[in-house]
């Protein structure tokens, strides 16, 4: 049986630049035929992942539970020997290690592209290289007279295969919840990427959007008063949306990436879709402070059928008269298209909702009044 949970959001930004494009403007895009207000799932990803970070202190995670993204792998395993081994030694033995899978080194001591390793893998690489220290000095000083490139390529082929065969079988993810939701892609041994187990929709506003520019001036301090005049200005670009967030949640893809671990999945699906709905891109917050929690959630538990994002709802851009809630409008149209694609395509699902903009949710969904009732009946269902 195939699980999926599905969660559906609008949130209204006040004016804000949430996430920039390389020109410093809101991201954006066409949809329906008008200009809409982005943000990119990768945006709303990173937020989740720091909010995930945020979880251990609370104690919901053990900090050998998630992951990192970094070229300084090499620093990290130093790191983690330090008082065992000396440092600028470990380094050495760290890329030429790393080297046996084909992981090759850049200058500057990083790898030449960003590695998402779980906690535990990188401790393992850690450990692996301690306890195999003498062969891998072996390996490298049968060339130590070639140049240091070609010594690290000669090191890893001469590699003793059962430390190599250690060191692969360090690669499995971890049981990393962020590793197990996000997945990852290691181009230098693909046998060891992870398919992600969500899927996270861009983000784009339920209506039109053009954007504004705000000038702004500042003045020094010390300027004398006879001195008229500001010492700095320029324009920041910003607008302000609704926007209609979605992401999606393999639950079987999930269990399997945390290799069997349901109580691990539990605790990743809830801390997810909690993240989903409290965390907030950071982009030019200390400018705009654009702190808006979604007024509409949505989240839905379904049984071997296929995902379902609403964005269509909005294909004809929303537009609120005057005393009109935008993002009640939104909701009446989300909710619409919902009970819409439910009679034409029935599916065996739960849907809960959180709503704060009074709408007529039909046949949409189970009303709920908080977040953690939400919540706890989500996880109640995909037990079920």
């Amino acid at each position: 049986m195939k699980t999926l949970i599905e969660i559906h959001a609008l949130q209204n930004f006040a004016p804000s630049n949430l996430n920039r494009d390389d020109t410093g403007a809101p991201k954006d895009a066409v949809f329906g035929g008008t200009r809409r207000a982005r943000v990119s799932s990768q945006c709303d990803k990173r937020a989740i992942r720091q909010f995930f970070s945020e979880k251990v202190s609370e104690g919901v995670f053990g900090a050998d539970e998630l992951a990192v993204r970094t070229k300084r792998v090499y620093q990290a395993i130093a790191d983690a020997l330090t008082g065992k081994r000396d440092p600028a030694e470990t380094l050495v033995k760290a890329e030429i290690a790393l080297s046996y899978v084909k992981l090759k080194a850049a200058e500057g001591g990083k790898t030449q592209y960003l590695l998402f390793l779980g906690q535990r893998e990188i401790s393992a690489l850690a450990d692996a290289i301690h306890e195999c220290w003498d062969d891998i000095v072996a390996a490298a000083e049968t060339d130590a007279e070639k140049p240091k490139g070609k010594a690290k390529k000669a090191a890893a082929s001469s590699a003793p295969k059962e430390v190599q065969a250690h060191i692969e079988s360090i690669f499995n993810g971890g049981k990393a919840v962020d590793v197990a939701l996000f997945g990852r892609m290691l181009a230098d041994m693909p046998e060891k990427n992870q398919n992600a187990a969500c899927q996270v929709a861009h983000a784009i506003s339920t209506h039109a959007v053009e954007r504004e520019f705000d000038f702004y001036t500042a003045v020094d301090d010390l300027k004398p008063e006879d001195t008229a005049g500001a010492d700095m200005m320029g324009t920041v670009e910003f607008n302000s949306a609704c926007y209609y967030r979605y992401a999606v949640v393999d639950w079987e893809q999930l269990v399997k990436n945390l290799q069997g671990d349901t109580e691990l999945a539990m605790r990743g699906l809830r801390t997810f879709l909690q993240g989903f709905v409290v965390a907030e891109p950071t982009g030019k917050q200390n400018t705009f402070a654009a702190h808006n929690p979604p007024e509409f959630v949505a989240i839905t538990v379904c049984r071997n059928a296929a995902p379902r994002n609403y964005a269509n709802a909005f294909e004809t851009a929303i537009r609120a008269k005057t005393g009109e809630s935008l993002t009640r409008k939104s909701a009446d149209a989300l909710c619409a298209k919902a009970n819409d694609l439910q009679t034409a395509y029935p599916r065996d699902s739960q849907t809960f909702v959180l709503d704060l903009t009074k709408t007529e949710l039909g046949g949409c969904g189970e009303a709920v009044k908080s977040l953690g009732v939400m919540l706890d009946k989500t996880l109640a269902a995909v037990q079920e």
